[in-house]
């Protein structure tokens, strides 16, 4: 990314004061796979044939290269897990607090932000979120990538809130995000109806109903996980 002159390198909140160090973002890049500070989403194999609401996610460092935690000790960048981005949210970084130092926070949460792990840019949060789970196992119900993104999230403090995991990530995504084309909608949506269709051909409505109730324990499960026993998602 070409880097702008020093005058440059200043945007304005919309109440009017001046934040340094953030200069403009490229423009979204679909063709080359470049979606500057956004969260990135795509459909899973075999489980998004099922539940097309669950994917993989991934976020983006300032240029658009995206980074997703994609297997045990491993976080890749610039390779995308499981396909291309078929939805993206871009994030607004007047949103993110970046202090130098406990004086310089711009959040309300001070040594809260501090003791999570702060960090003074948008790619040098996601480095220490990478570094954090290059170490950790990955477990689709309880150490995956929407709980990577929800680290990355809160070590900027996004929205002035610590409170991100992998449901509000999830429903983020899912309620705000951007499709990148129909063919994207076609892809995240059609295995699902054929299975859907499959299913009601050979078992009638005991498939539907037994579909409804694996959706209830999916999302049962990530609920009591995230909100009453937070000690089954600490990765």
């Amino acid at each position: 990314m070409e880097l702008k002159g020093a005058d440059d390198v200043t945007n304005i909140f919309s109440d009017g004061r001046m934040h340094p160090g953030l200069w403009p973002l490229d423009e979204v890049d679909p063709k080359n796979a470049k979606f500057p500070c956004c969260i990135v989403w795509t459909p899973l194999p075999v489980v998004s044939w099922l539940a097309p609401f669950i994917g993989h996610v991934g976020i983006c460092r300032e240029d658009g290269t995206v980074v997703d935690f994609s297997g045990s000790n491993f976080v890749s960048i610039d390779d995308f897990a499981y396909g291309v981005v078929a939805r993206y949210l871009q994030l607004n970084r007047e949103q993110c607090c970046f202090p130098p130092n406990l004086s310089g926070h711009t959040c309300k949460q001070g040594y809260r932000h501090m003791e999570h792990g702060s960090a003074i840019t948008w790619d040098d949060a996601l480095g220490l979120g990478m570094h954090h789970f290059e170490h950790k196992s990955y477990n689709l119900f309880t150490c995956n990538s929407h709980l990577f993104v929800a680290n990355c999230m809160n070590r900027f403090c996004y929205g002035g809130s610590l409170g991100w995991n992998m449901v509000n990530v999830a429903a983020l995504i899912l309620l705000k995000g951007q499709w990148m084309d129909s063919m994207s909608i076609v892809r995240s949506f059609f295995p699902f109806a054929a299975v859907l269709c499959m299913g009601l051909m050979v078992a009638g409505w005991p498939f539907l109903i037994g579909l409804a109730s694996f959706w209830l324990l999916l999302i049962g499960w990530f609920l009591l996980g995230t909100y009453c026993a937070k000690h089954l998602f600490e990765c």
